[in-house]
């Protein structure tokens, strides 16, 4: 006979594989692309047992509280994103981003996404705007789409094509969101465990496994669903000024292991999650969900390049005074050298 405490580990092991094991599969489902996850969903509510389920009342799906949805137009299509480094950081002051606002999302898409044949004379007719802005708009659309080509690291895996989620819309001054898979976001799925016993108390055993998998395919299902339902209403809470204004320096920081703790999941989980899924901004370009993710050092860094950028002539202690006064950071001055050298601002004498 074992000994009792050995006893205890090996069942303390298993407890701990099956945990492990549950984890893997959650991240596992949190890499999928929309497209690839919404095949699977499809597979799931195939399935006779989850039919049967669903019959019986033992699991119902229930609408998302003001769930909306958007055409999937351009996201995702072409774009490849590297390094995480795109649109957001258009224009620090938000004027890119007013125009395409003001000329309208359908409009920005056809005239300067769609049609690179026309000229900037003519988009400016179409869109209502001056030649002067067609060309910047342009000359803008052409930067990014040159990034995405030619500032992937030389070496390593191809840049990863971005998984479009959903579209940010502003409502009366409030971030919302518009998904792009209705079959994904339709509903969650509920279990009535009451239901459930009644439905199994006289079922074959082999019945009844089949009925378990189906279950726990659900329970993971959901759990993806909800993490990243709840991870992006935090995000378009938290990134609102942002998001309203276009203005990078308006990000505020968090960290994926802050989101995961809030969250509840293992930031490795998270990580699979956000990585390569986009989003569509209200000013109608696709950027990663890193990009709501920024820390504290590359916000500061957007803070201060707006700052030297429109004043030039500031000292180190100056841009250090402008910067706590503005956004209530305190940095030392030898930080402030750093960052301006990260940026390759020159001193206040040379710029």
């Amino acid at each position: 006979m074992k000994p009792r405490g050995m006893r205890t580990g090996i069942h303390a092991g298993a407890r701990t594989s099956a945990a492990l094991m549950g984890a893997l599969k959650l991240a596992q489902l949190a890499g999928l692309s929309e497209d690839d996850f919404e095949k699977q969903l499809a597979a799931l509510e195939g399935n006779r047992f989850f039919q049967l389920l669903k019959t019986s009342g033992a699991l119902r799906v229930s609408e998302y509280p003001a769930a909306r949805y958007a055409a999937l137009r351009n996201a995702g299509r072409g774009m490849k994103l590297s390094a995480g480094e795109l649109p957001e950081l258009a224009d620090g002051k938000g004027d890119l981003v007013a125009l395409i606002q003001g000329m309208g999302q359908e409009n920005f898409e056809n005239y300067f996404l769609k049609d690179a044949a026309m000229s900037d004379a003519d988009r400016a007719r179409e869109c209502g705007i001056s030649a002067e802005d067609s060309a910047r708009l342009r000359d803008f659309v052409n930067r990014v789409y040159m990034q995405a080509e030619f500032e992937a690291p030389a070496e390593g895996p191809e840049s990863a094509v971005f998984s479009a989620v959903a579209g940010i819309d502003i409502e009366d001054g409030i971030p919302v969101l518009a998904f792009f898979h209705r079959e994904i976001w339709k509903g969650s799925y509920k279990v009535d465990n009451d239901k459930l016993t009644e439905m199994m108390r006289d079922m074959p055993l082999s019945e009844r496994d089949g009925v378990e998998k189906v279950l726990k395919r659900v329970e993971f299902a959901e759990k993806r669903k909800s993490t990243l339902y709840r991870a992006l209403e935090i995000l378009i809470s938290v990134q609102a000024d942002y998001l309203r204004t276009g203005e990078p320096g308006r990000r505020r920081p968090l960290s994926q292991k802050t989101l995961a703790k809030n969250l509840e999941v293992h930031p490795s989980v998270l990580n699979r999650l956000v990585s390569n899924k986009s989003i569509r901004m209200p000013w109608g370009l696709e950027a990663p969900m890193v990009t709501l993710l920024p820390s504290s050092k590359k916000v500061n860094l957007e803070r201060l390049c707006a700052i030297a950028g429109q004043h030039p002539a500031f000292s180190d202690e100056k841009l250090r005074s402008e910067l706590n006064a503005r956004h209530g950071v305190d940095l030392s001055r030898r930080s402030i050298a750093q960052y301006r050298k990260d940026m390759a601002i020159a001193c206040s004498g040379a710029r």
